[in-house]
């Protein structure tokens, strides 16, 4: 009786050790609920941010519709794409290239200061490493995220 008591004993410990290393070799990441109309229309914003990054070199207005999605929806399933977007746009505009050309001496535009722009860039491609880490941007960022760092931003003197 001790024997049978003692066996079914030993069998339950190691049916509870087999579900602990079980359990233990789960992704205990939580899933992202993600809200589809908030999903829908980050990709409404990415999809137009992309038309004026492609085709109008309009990269205010790219950081404008980054800015927005970003502040009401972090989550959003091609936040790394939107990154990508909104890095090579900061950098664009501290070169002044684009259609949309920036007065770093107006006041309005402060956040446009070809420094900041760079600090932004350094952020967003830092930003899309950290978190996307098997993006099809990483490459492209971590190229131009070297490329910042290793100019030192020196303000005009002029």
């Amino acid at each position: 009786m001790k024997l049978k008591l003692l066996s079914l004993l030993l069998f339950i410990g190691i049916l509870g050790t087999a579900g602990l290393n079980a359990s233990a070799q789960r992704n205990i990441d939580p899933a992202i609920d993600r809200d589809p109309v908030l999903e829908q229309d980050a990709k409404h914003n990415l999809e137009v941010a992309r038309n004026y990054f492609l085709l109008k070199k309009a990269y205010k207005a790219v950081l404008m519709r980054f800015e927005e999605t970003f502040a009401a929806y972090p989550t959003f399933s091609k936040m790394d794409e939107f990154l990508y977007y909104a890095g090579m746009s900061s950098y664009y505009l501290s070169e002044n290239k684009g259609k949309q050309k920036v007065n770093p001496k107006s006041e309005k535009e402060e956040k446009f200061a070809p420094a900041k722009l760079r600090e932004d860039a350094v952020a967003y491609f830092a930003l899309l490493i950290e978190k996307s880490p098997q993006s099809q941007y990483r490459d492209e960022a971590e190229k131009m995220l070297a490329s910042l760092k290793a100019v030192p931003t020196t303000p005009n003197t002029h």
